[in-house]
Parts: structure tokens; C-alpha cells; sequence
């Protein structure tokens, strides 16, 4: 299983338009299979920080969806990110 998790920063006033305009990609990833949660959204304290996560099944599916990422307004809209991979051996009930 691959967790792909982190955070990304924007101008404050431009965070719910950058939100909202992830909706479609949002829908897409949850539609394709071996994706297990997608999503892209405000952070509750940071009035500038996106919050992203991703579980996959495998590799394969994630990269068929992937595709050229962001789109040119949105990634000119990113001020910085930090967002990484983690590839999960095993999973246990919390």
C-alpha cells in the first residue's frame, strides 16, 4: 500500500478557490481502481495550507492516475509543499 501525505501553501485568499478547483480531480482519483482515499482540503488552522492525502493499493494504479499532476495556474499558485510517499508493509485496526 502506498500513503501519499503532506501539505501545501497558497496565498490565504486564493486556498478555498484552489480547494474547490480539486474537486473533479478528487472525483476521478476516488473513481479509479485501487485508490482507497483521496483527498485535497482546507487546513483548520493554517489559512494557507492544503492538506493532501492519498492511499493506494500499488504503484501501477496510482501512476495511471497520476498523470502531468497539477495543472499551470495551480501549480503557479503553490508558494511551497511538502508532500511524500510512504509505502505501508503491513496495517492493523487502529
Amino acid at each position: 500500500m502506498l500513503v501519499i501525505a503532506g501539505h501545501l501553501v497558497v496565498d490565504p485568499s486564493e486556498r478555498d478557490a484552489y480547494v474547490a478547483g480539486c474537486v473533479a480531480v478528487v472525483e476521478a482519483a476516488r473513481a479509479t481502481e485501487g485508490c482507497f482515499d483521496f483527498s485535497i482540503t482546507a487546513d483548520t488552522v493554517d489559512p494557507g495550507r492544503i492538506r493532501i492525502f492519498e492511499r493506494w493499493e500499488a504503484e501501477e494504479p496510482l501512476l495511471a492516475f497520476r498523470g502531468s499532476g497539477p495543472s499551470g495556474d495551480q501549480q503557479a499558485a503553490i508558494l511551497d509543499a511538502d508532500v511524500r510517499r510512504y509505502e505501508i508493509s503491513s496495517v492493523g485496526d487502529a
